[in-house]
């Protein structure tokens, strides 16, 4: 099989372990940064070029695209799909889990459990808003934050306001959410890859603070996720159209909540929390697609 990855780092962790799970099997793989793709329409086909020279066709492709290039990354995507390749997320339903309201309307739709949220833009509804989330406190939350940046706890109704308007004057578009004491500053982080849950664990936030991130400090356990946790990752990643996901959970007095679907989800911190190869589980159903689309099947 002749694999690309598209990452603008080939040292990053996760896409190391992604080249050697398929080296390790056999394949052909190379990564190719997103950015040095230039895209040619004509009437005839479409066409892509690779640092200058024609891309020669590949089974399939592996996105690796950072949220700050979503827009070109995800042209680049589309015009492979034009093509005729595999990709393991698709370029729609990348987009989708990149607009965190489309997502949560998407999953609100088909009855996923999520947080209470509200979306404004009017500064005087903030009082009611607040109130329909049952806050104060709130989590306050900039519609492009990735990693646990732009995400804030108001503990008050005056807090909240500042924090919205400040988000506001910079033009951002937030969300305003229900604050899920009974967590405990505590997420869970599921790996969906194809029709399963491949690994998960829980991620807790350090003292003083309410974000579990890895990237903020938060300690990583490796878990069994319960049967109801999976049935609603399995939904969220199903919901959006991807078949590679990290799907946020959180533990409510209601039931699992998906407080975010991640369509690039780092593999460090799962694979060393459960030792669990999750770049391999990638690969195999990658492989399985591939194998299938050549039998005609």
């Amino acid at each position: 099989m002749r694999l690309v990855i598209l990452s603008r780092r080939p040292e990053l962790y996760s896409t190391r372990a992604l080249c050697e799970a398929a080296a390790r099997r056999g394949h052909d793989v190379k990564v190719c940064d997103t950015l040095q793709f230039d895209i040619r329409l004509s009437r005839e086909r479409p066409e892509l070029t690779y640092q200058g020279t024609p891309f020669e066709p590949c089974d399939a492709v592996i996105p690796r695209i950072g949220a700050s290039i979503t827009f070109y990354g995800l042209a680049v995507v589309r015009q492979m799909e034009m093509q005729g390749v595999y990709c393991v997320n698709c370029a729609q339903a990348i987009a989708r889990s990149r607009d965190k309201l489309r997502s949560l309307q998407m999953l609100s739709r088909h009855r996923i459990g999520i947080a209470p949220t509200i979306f404004t833009r009017q500064a005087d509804h903030l009082s009611s808003c607040i109130e329909q989330v049952e806050g104060p406190p709130v989590v306050i939350k900039i519609l492009q934050g990735t990693q646990g940046i732009g995400v804030v706890l108001a503990e008050s109704t005056a807090s909240a306001t500042s924090v919205i308007e400040a988000f506001h004057g910079l033009d951002q578009n937030i969300l305003i959410q229900k604050f899920i004491r009974e967590a405990n500053g505590a997420d869970i982080r599921a790996i969906v890859v194809g029709r399963r849950v491949v690994a998960a664990m829980r991620r807790t936030a350090v003292a003083g603070e309410f974000r579990s991130n890895i990237h903020r400090g938060g300690q990583s356990q490796g878990i069994v996720l319960k049967p109801e946790y999976e049935r609603v990752a399995l939904a969220a990643a199903r919901t959006l159209g991807l078949r590679m996901a990290g799907v946020d959970l959180i533990e409510s007095s209601e039931g699992p909540m998906v407080m975010e679907v991640n369509s690039s989800p780092g593999l460090e911190g799962i694979q060393k929390a459960t030792d669990i190869d999750v770049a391999t589980y990638v690969i195999r159903h990658t492989e399985r697609v591939v194998s299938r689309v050549a039998r005609g099947a």
